[in-house]
């Protein structure tokens, strides 16, 4: 088996494959998945500064496969993702396992460039899985060389699995949805409030599991603060995701469009109101802002996947935490304010990293921050943050001593491919 430093070392190389492969990653991503130039050409550079932080990884050095020397992880991917999903193999990479990829079959460009990058720097030590992921999983299941399977995607695709990974007593690290809590108080910083707001709700056109979704404002500064939303959404240039101007492109999953369709139609009915957006046309959604949402709407329960902003105001800190915490997703949360925020985060948030549970625990989340945009908390993120968080946003299932345990919390994929 290579060492830590080897490893590391090969990793630094991919890092150099990316750059020089930039603008061919950003046109796979832009012609599989309609991400806009600007947003995957960031998503590029972002992972390859990650991908140097396993230098400060060195908890990592003295770990082993979790299931031994020659041992293999089994990795299915998401779709809403292209440059990213780098640390996602590293990880599990990087402390000596095989592993074995499924891409989306969205990306299948992606994964061909990919598979094509790697291959001279990794060898056989990463390789690809073509077909349907269904047959991965089983594969996974039945190989004896298999460990662990990690998940990306959505938990009611996931959770029939629990009793073949009983039965077959293997590893499975799930990271699932979010719809996520954006809570500002009163005395907040409203521009950097703001600032985050619009990063990181239009990213992606919204389709990512840590976008905002249910934004909650106090009543006193909701209409000011919607105001200047609204002016800041209007002002999104949409359309072709080619042009490196462009904010929002279309939507890629037609089944998010159409829950994009629901959850809009349920909330107007309800008696919320319109600000800004509302269009759809075929997979083009405007950018959109409803005001006046109830928590029993469509779009405050289901994940949000896509550029609609549902808000809320409330009156009190007890009142926006006991919302915030009654929801089955538990990924990450977002307070801003003073001491009012600071206590509303100490409620919210869970343990540092994943623990044991005697069930699937909801009204806590895995990340929360408190006064700080995404990009800073969200730094190292499967290298040296770990991520991943409550309910149905994430769990581990294992097998120990015999006996089956669920854990949940944020974790790293490298520790937990590992002993």
């Amino acid at each position: 088996m290579t060492s830590f430093d080897e490893r590391y070392e090969k990793v630094l190389a991919l890092t150099g494959v990316l750059a020089r492969n930039q603008d061919r990653m950003v046109d796979a991503a832009v012609s599989d998945l309609h991400f806009t130039v600007k947003d995957t050409t960031q998503e590029v550079k972002v992972t390859r500064n990650r991908l140097k932080m396993y230098e400060e990884a060195q908890f990592l050095r003295d770990r082993v496969p979790l299931g031994g020397p020659g041992s293999r992880v089994c990795l299915l991917l998401s779709y809403n993702g292209s440059a990213w999903l780098n640390t996602a193999i590293t990880s599990i990479y990087m402390v000596g396992n095989k592993v074995t990829v499924k891409f989306s079959s969205k990306g299948r460009s992606i994964m061909g460039l990919t598979r094509e990058l790697y291959e001279p720097v990794f060898g056989c030590d990463i390789s690809f899985f073509p077909g349907h992921g269904k047959d991965f999983i089983q594969a996974a299941l039945n190989a004896p060389d298999v460990s662990a399977v990690v998940v990306f995607g959505f938990d009611e695709n996931i959770m029939p699995y629990e009793q073949a990974f009983r039965r077959a007593g293997k590893k499975l690290v799930f990271e699932g949805p979010g719809q996520d809590p954006f809570i500002v108080f009163p005395d907040a910083d409203l521009e950097l409030a703001m600032e985050d707001l619009m990063a990181n709700k239009f990213m992606y056109s919204g389709q990512t599991c840590t976008a905002p979704k249910r934004i909650f404002i106090h009543e006193s500064i909701y209409d000011e603060f919607l105001a200047r939303f609204v002016e800041r959404v209007k002002r999104l240039v949409v359309g072709d995701p080619t042009d490196p101007r462009t904010d929002v492109a279309a939507v890629i999953s037609d089944l998010a469009v159409e829950r994009l369709r629901q959850q809009l139609a349920d909330a107007l009915q309800r008696g919320a109101r319109l600000l800004a957006g509302g269009s759809i046309q075929g997979n083009l959604v405007a950018p959109t802002v409803v005001k006046g949402c109830t928590d029993d709407m469509l779009g405050m329960q289901e994940e949000v996947f896509g550029p609609v902003a549902f808000t809320t105001s409330f009156a009190t800190r007890e009142e926006v935490v006991g919302r915030a915490k009654d929801h089955k997703y538990g990924l990450r949360a977002a307070v801003f304010g003073g001491v009012e925020a600071c206590k509303a985060t100490h409620q919210l948030v869970g343990e540092p990293y994943c623990h044991p549970v005697p069930n699937y625990t909801f009204g806590r989340f895995g990340t929360v921050d408190c006064n700080q945009s995404r990009r800073e908390t969200w730094r190292g993120a499967l290298v040296t943050k770990p991520i991943g968080g409550y309910g149905y946003s994430g769990w581990i299932w294992e097998t120990v001593d015999g006996r089956f345990q669920i854990k949940q919390g944020p974790k790293l994929l490298s520790m937990e491919t590992s002993q």
